[in-house]
Formats: structure tokens, C-alpha cells, sequence
């Protein structure tokens, strides 16, 4: 009987039906589990309106009725604007390409607060860029970066924010200045390096000239104080011998004056003194009174120092 009953045309076609509801029931099954994987988040509607945000891990929707809407990337997430042409305040038009480094941080808001988020944000850091670098010369553009990166990053950060989005970093990656005006700035860089040489070239010789000049001061200094000493070293060997040849001679006075002498030694002395005399140059003698019982002996010893001296003088004529 159970084999007549399955095998009438009737069972099959229950059998058949039953497994199709079976299947059906185990792919909605299966479509309504959601895996969320780290680092990413889901959005998830009900009948069309925003219904929760599923986190990292497994969920369970309602068939039909929940749906995933988008999935999102909370990793930190670098955008690389293309290059945006922009003219300065003296009228000079270059390229500057930006990139962007921001995060999701609201998925709601990311997905529901404005449409192609990430098309807003280029727009919105073209024309802000357009705005700053309006406000500044090209030599201000070129060594201002750090300042217009602030001043992107405050503007982008205060409008993502209703975004769902949190700009970390602003960063112009690269300034592309005209064709002349690049030539024109290696042109005065050039000249300022040869101008920093030249001048580092005369501060070296002015400072060589300098520590020349001071050396020979130092030098004609050392010089003069070595003069200087020597004199003073002769003066005062000079002064030492006088004062040795002094003392011996009052040591020998000391000497004549503790012997004593008699009136004949110191006669004899007299003439020892005019025998010295007498063989100078002098023409005119002074005697002392001492030995002036001796005159006629004088009288003729100055006859014959006169007798000498005319020959001589005669000679030299």
C-alpha cells in the first residue's frame, strides 16, 4: 500500500512541492545570517528605513523584511585627490595634488548623511585649497605646507563631522609650479649658493686676515717682552757687577784704613796715580795738595808727557 501510495502521481508531485519549500526555507535561512567581519560594519533596513548596524561577528535578519544596505570599512582609509589647479595671490597658476587621511566613524551618518561621501570631500578640500593658497604668494606657498595642512585639516574636520567621517591628516603631497617659473626658481637658487659661497669664501679669508694679523701682534709682543727682559736681565748683571767691584774696592779701603799706612805707602800710592796719568791723553794735572811737597818731581814728569805729546801730534799731521 505505502509503495502504491508513493508511487501514484499524486505523492510525487506533494514530494516535489515539499522538497521546493524545504529549499526555500533553507536559502532564507541561510541568506538571513549575516557574518560581519573585523574592521567592517553593516548597515541593515527594515521595509526601507534605517533599522540597526550590525558590528563584527554573527546576526540573524528577518527574511524579506531586513536587508543589508552597506557594508563599511572602519579602517583608517588614504585618499589621493588628483592634482587641482589653483592660482596664488600674485597670479601664478600651478598644480597641487592633496591626500587625505580620514576614518568612518559613524556608519548612520556615513551612509545617511550625504550623498558619495567621498565625492563631497574631494570637492570640499578642492576648494578649500583653492581658498588658501588665493590668500598667499608663491614664495608663501612653497615654504608654508605645514600651515595649509592645519588649516585643510580644520576646515574638513569641522564638515565631515555631520558626515560620520573624521579627518586625521591633510597632506599636500605635491606643488607643481609653471615651466618658467620653475626654471626661474633654479635660476635664483644658483645665484644664492654662489652668493652664500662668496661670502663664506671672504669671511674665511677676512677671518685668516684676522687671526694673521693677531698672531704677528702676539708675536711682536712676545718679541718686545723678550727684549725687554734680556735688558733688564743685563741692567741688572751690570748693577751686580758694579756693586761687586765697589764692595771689593771699600773692602779695600776697609783693608788700607784697618792696616794703617804710613805717609810712605800712600806717597808711594801718589805715584803710582801719576804714572797712570801721565800715560793718558790728558795734557792738563791735577795734584792733590797731599803730595804737593813732590812738585818739582811733577814739574819735570809734565815736561816729559809734553815732550812726547807735540812729536806725536806732529806724526799724525
Amino acid at each position: 500500500m505505502l509503495l502504491r501510495f508513493f508511487a501514484s502521481p499524486g505523492a510525487v508531485l506533494g514530494l516535489s512541492f515539499l522538497g521546493i519549500i524545504l529549499f526555500v526555507i533553507l536559502v532564507v535561512i541561510i541568506r538571513s545570517i549575516v557574518i560581519v567581519s573585523q574592521g567592517t560594519t553593516v548597515i541593515v533596513q527594515r521595509l526601507g528605513k534605517y533599522h540597526k548596524t550590525l558590528n563584527a561577528g554573527i546576526h540573524i535578519n528577518v527574511p524579506i523584511i531586513d536587508s543589508k544596505v552597506a557594508t563599511i570599512s572602519l579602517k583608517e582609509r588614504v585618499y589621493d585627490f588628483p592634482p587641482q589647479p589653483v592660482i596664488t595671490k600674485d597670479n601664478v597658476t600651478m598644480q597641487i595634488d592633496t591626500v587625505v587621511y580620514f576614518q568612518v566613524t559613524d556608519p548612520k551618518l556615513f551612509t545617511y548623511g550625504v550623498e558619495r561621501p567621498l565625492s563631497a570631500m574631494e570637492n570640499l578640500t578642492a576648494t578649500t585649497l583653492r581658498n588658501l593658497i588665493g590668500d598667499l604668494e608663491l614664495d608663501q606657498t612653497l615654504t608654508s605646507r605645514d600651515t595649509i595642512n592645519h588649516k585643510m585639516w580644520e576646515t574638513l574636520e569641522e564638515a565631515t563631522d555631520s558626515w560620520g567621517i573624521k579627518v586625521n591628516r591633510v597632506e599636500l603631497k605635491n606643488i607643481l609650479p609653471p615651466r618658467d617659473i620653475q626654471e626661474a626658481m633654479e635660476k635664483q637658487m644658483r645665484a644664492e649658493r654662489q652668493k652664500r659661497e662668496a661670502v663664506l669664501d671672504a669671511e674665511g679669508k677676512k677671518q685668516a686676515a684676522i687671526l694673521t694679523a693677531e698672531g704677528e701682534k702676539q708675536a711682536a709682543v712676545l718679541r718686545a717682552e723678550a727684549v725687554k727682559i734680556q735688558k733688564v736681565k743685563e741692567a741688572e748683571g751690570e748693577a751686580e757687577a758694579l756693586l761687586r767691584v765697589y764692595e771689593a774696592q771699600a773692602q779695600g779701603i776697609a783693608l788700607i784704613n784697618k792696616a794703617n799706612p804710613n805717609s810712605a805707602f800712600l806717597t808711594l800710592k801718589g805715584f803710582e796715580s801719576l804714572e797712570r796719568v801721565a800715560n793718558g791723553q790728558a795734557t792738563k794735572l791735577i795734584i792733590p795738595s797731599e803730595i804737593q811737597n813732590v812738585t818739582g818731581l811733577l814739574a819735570s814728569l809734565k815736561e816729559a808727557i809734553s815732550d812726547e805729546k807735540v812729536p806725536a801730534k806732529k806724526k799724525g799731521e
